[in-house]
């Protein structure tokens, strides 16, 4: 089965792909600024990650928003980022949670200290068994690329983030759009919302019949039009811009964790970076596997395609064409954001 390709968007996403739009309009904000962020030859990689964690989220707020349910303690959204060493590219390849993976023998569970045989299990897995270290570790494994920086978001972070946008952020909806899982239920057109609905519309994945695949599209659609706001208050204020990065890094230790002031450094790098050099894609899947005991319904990569994408990026060459690598029975596509594509509802 193949899923629709999201639509365009006019600006890069995530978060240095978005600063560096920024730092364009605000570029006092950027300058002389100390950086530890390193420029590798074959291209600068991040992982960008999203923790299911209510930790700092109060009883009435996981009343309101459908948020009383168990926490997986796990990474619901694993993105790697690339950016090139002439830092005229960046290509974001997305990593579905459910994807298969094994860990290595006697790896330490950080949550009871104790030491584990080697055991499959699904991606998303790694950061609860192993925290930020081993997250960075698998992912380094399954792609054979080296992770430089890490940031890590959880829903906490991520509602305080969007709730430092005045006004909200816009989110367009073609058709109705309602999940019981997560409690979002909106009507068609075009809606502007703070932290708490945000996070249940990029949480949704029940409604559209798409599950993790149209919920990464809603991610992406979310991230561009927070981009949008920004751009009309916040990108001409240094102070405001700085404490929307600060907020968004958060102050949480981490394996190889990227600060404020490297986010900045980095939106410095890419000011220059037209639209349509950021690339967009989900690892090819080939489809999904049979159950497994203890670990459930995974996704398999497709070997020949994957191998295609990540050889690309190690190379800090652009990603493939969709009709480059092998067919996938699950394809989200690869894309460039193109200028004037807007996703603000007419």
């Amino acid at each position: 089965m193949k899923f629709p390709r999201t639509r365009r968007p006019r600006r890069p996403l995530l978060v240095p792909a978005a600063l560096a739009a920024l730092a364009a309009l605000a570029p006092a904000a950027f300058a002389a600024v100390p950086t530890g962020l390193p420029a590798p030859d074959k291209g600068l990689n991040l992982l960008v990650v999203g923790i299911d964690s209510r930790k700092g989220v109060t009883e009435e707020e996981k009343e309101r928003f459908r948020l009383g349910g168990k926490e997986c303690d796990c990474t619901d959204v694993m993105m790697l980022v690339h950016v090139s060493a002439e830092n005229d590219r960046v290509d974001v390849v997305s990593l579905p949670r459910d994807s298969l993976t094994s860990f290595p023998d006697q790896h330490r569970d950080r949550r009871t200290g104790k030491l584990h045989a080697a055991h499959q299990a699904k991606i998303n897995g790694a950061w609860a068994e192993g925290g930020s270290s081993f997250a960075v570790e698998t992912v380094e494994s399954m792609t054979g690329l080296p992770v430089h920086r890490y940031l890590e978001i959880d829903f906490r972070r991520f509602m305080d983030t969007v709730d430092r946008v005045d006004g909200g952020v816009p989110i367009c909806t073609e058709k109705a759009l309602k999940d019981p899982a997560t409690g979002i239920d909106l009507q068609p057109g075009t809606k502007p919302v703070g932290g708490g609905e945000a996070l249940q519309y990029v949480r949704s994945r029940k409604a559209d019949g798409q599950m993790d695949f149209g919920r990464i599209q809603k991610q992406q659609k979310f991230v561009v039009n927070t981009l949008e706001r920004l751009r009309e208050g916040i990108l001409d204020d240094p102070g405001r811009l700085r404490d929307f990065a600060e907020t968004l890094r958060g102050t949480g230790a981490a394996e190889r964790g990227i600060s404020a002031t490297e986010l900045l450094a980095l939106a410095g790098r890419l000011r220059d970076l037209p639209p349509d050099r950021t690339e967009f894609a989900t690892v090819p899947v080939r489809g999904f596997n049979p159950d497994i005991a203890g670990v459930g319904s995974t996704l398999a990569w497709d070997e020949e395609g994957a191998a295609e994408v990540f050889l690309r990026l190690r190379e800090d060459r652009p990603l493939p064409a969709a009709d480059e690598v092998a067919p996938s029975q699950i394809s989200v596509g690869t894309y460039r954001p193109t200028p004037g594509a807007s996703l603000i509802c007419p």
